[in-house]
């Protein structure tokens, strides 16, 4: 008797990669369009500096929740696998695409801190998004 272990069916491997492209998209496109607001706030009202760094959270986290909820709209199995994918690869990018906007690349503990972050919220989200579908 031979017990093989099913995580993805035929059908779900097929578009696997899709879905988390998308919901990375989207979650760049969010932050791209929140930063460049937030930027403008701060620019034009006297909005106090440190409130920069718990709104970048928030931005982040809200961009992480949008990409999911796109991307696995179709998605009816493993949320926290593929939610946590893109939360992961999200993070990647935005790092990317951030530094290159500001012309200079910053490795450090805060990287660490945003890739261990976005990863977990992109989890949770991954979860909460594929069991909505459910009711």
């Amino acid at each position: 008797m031979k017990i093989k272990a099913k995580i993805f069916n035929s059908d779900e491997k097929k578009g696997i990669i899709k879905p988390i492209v998308k919901g990375v998209f989207v979650a760049l496109a969010v932050s791209l369009v929140s930063i460049l607001l937030f930027a403008f706030l701060l620019r034009w009202t006297n909005i106090s500096e440190s409130l920069i760094a718990p709104v970048n959270q928030v931005i982040k986290g809200v961009s992480i929740f949008l990409g999911v909820f796109f991307g696995l709209k179709k998605v009816k199995h493993n949320g926290i696998i593929n939610g946590l994918l893109i939360g992961f690869f999200y993070t990647i990018f935005a790092f990317l695409v951030f530094s290159l906007l500001d012309g200079a690349f910053s490795f450090d503990r805060s990287l660490l801190n945003d890739i261990i972050f976005g990863t977990i919220i992109g989890a949770i989200c991954g979860i909460i998004c594929v069991n909505l579908k459910k009711f």
